[in-house]
Order: C-alpha cells, then sequence, then structure tokens
C-alpha cells in the first residue's frame, strides 16, 4: 500500500514542485503518491504548477470562513481524496488541535530555521537581520503548538558573505529543497500504516 500525500500550500508552490518532481523521477519514486494539492488562498502560484503536472487541486479560501467551518472543509477533504500523510509546504495557517490529533504523527513541515532558535515567520528575515554566519532548515512532524514538534531531520545553511535576504532566502531554499525530499523519503520508510485511514 502506497501513502498517499496532500500537500498544503498558499503561495509559489517550489517545494511542493520539487516534492512532485521527485515522486515523478527520484528518490520518492514508487514511494508514495501525491493525492492532492491544497491551497489556502485561490490566488496561490503553486496551484497552477501542480495543475499542470497532472495533480489534483482544491482551493480552500480561508476568507470568510471561521476555524471549524475550515476544519470540516479540510477534514473532509483529505478524506475524499484518502490522505495518509499532510505535507505542509508553505502553509500559512496554523493547523487546528483538531485536524493534528486526526492525523497525529503524520503530518510533517519544513522551517527555514533551528525550531529550538525560531519558530513561526520571518525566520530567513531573523537569520539576515541578526547577521547569522549560518542557519539550519528544520524538517518536524506537526504538533499543537507552533513549531514544536519532533525534528527529524536539519541541514546548516552557510550564509557567510551574504549581503541582502534575497541572497538568504536563495541558499536556504536550495537546501530546503535538497532537505525536504530526503526527509519525508526516510519518515514514509519507516510509516506504518492502519489499512482503515
Amino acid at each position: 500500500m502506497i501513502p498517499r500525500l496532500a500537500i498544503l500550500i498558499s503561495g509559489r508552490g517550489s517545494n511542493m514542485q520539487t516534492l512532485a518532481q521527485r515522486v515523478q523521477d527520484g528518490i520518492l519514486a514508487g514511494q508514495c503518491e501525491i493525492a492532492v494539492v491544497i491551497s489556502s488562498r485561490p490566488d496561490a502560484a503553486g496551484l497552477e504548477l501542480a495543475q499542470q503536472m497532472g495533480i489534483a487541486t482544491v482551493e480552500l479560501d480561508v476568507r470568510g470562513m471561521d476555524k471549524a467551518a475550515y476544519d470540516d472543509s479540510l477534514l473532509s477533504t483529505l478524506a475524499e481524496h484518502h490522505v495518509d500523510v499532510v505535507v505542509l509546504a508553505g502553509y500559512m495557517r496554523i493547523l487546528s488541535p483538531r485536524v493534528v490529533s486526526h492525523y497525529r504523527n503524520r503530518i510533517l513541515n519544513i522551517h527555514p530555521a533551528d525550531t529550538a532558535l525560531h519558530q513561526g515567520l520571518g525566520a530567513y528575515d531573523w537569520a539576515f537581520e541578526q547577521k547569522q554566519p549560518s542557519t539550519k532548515i528544520t524538517v518536524h512532524l506537526v504538533d499543537e503548538g507552533l513549531d514544536t514538534g519532533t525534528v527529524i531531520a536539519q541541514r546548516e545553511v552557510n550564509l557567510t558573505g551574504a549581503t541582502s535576504l534575497e541572497e538568504v532566502e536563495q541558499r536556504g531554499l536550495a537546501v530546503e529543497h535538497e532537505l525536504y525530499p530526503e526527509a519525508l523519503a526516510s519518515f514514509l520508510t519507516s510509516l506504518t500504516l492502519n489499512p482503515e485511514n
């Protein structure tokens, strides 16, 4: 039984695109399939990228929806696509305890900092403003906290000589695109699925 993934995005979808490419012909080939890409924003550029790659997409616009209604929509969409693992890739919304509980230890996120040092938004800004010589990309399980879940992989980003925020982001994204598929592949090898999922 091959795990079915949902990738949740809110923007350009560069990590989603990288993961999809690795599913097609890389480290994730044969290990999983992407059942659906879900965006919290209808104008997310990543939706078009997913569609071009032949992946089903769903827009769940957060505007005008209260938390309970959004949870209902998200959980029903995940169930409809028989999703086993949820992968956050630039998803700009905190998952509720209800969603986390339903997919306990089966939700992954990538964070552009060491989660012990910086949580939440603006991690690259923080590294640049603090003139950090390096930062770390972290892949972790999602729990009820903000970037507080169990770390499953980390990789350092050398920021020596970076003179702009754009350069910091470019260096970080290059590492993100290497680490996330590798961390997901490792995670999937240890995953035990309940046939009822």
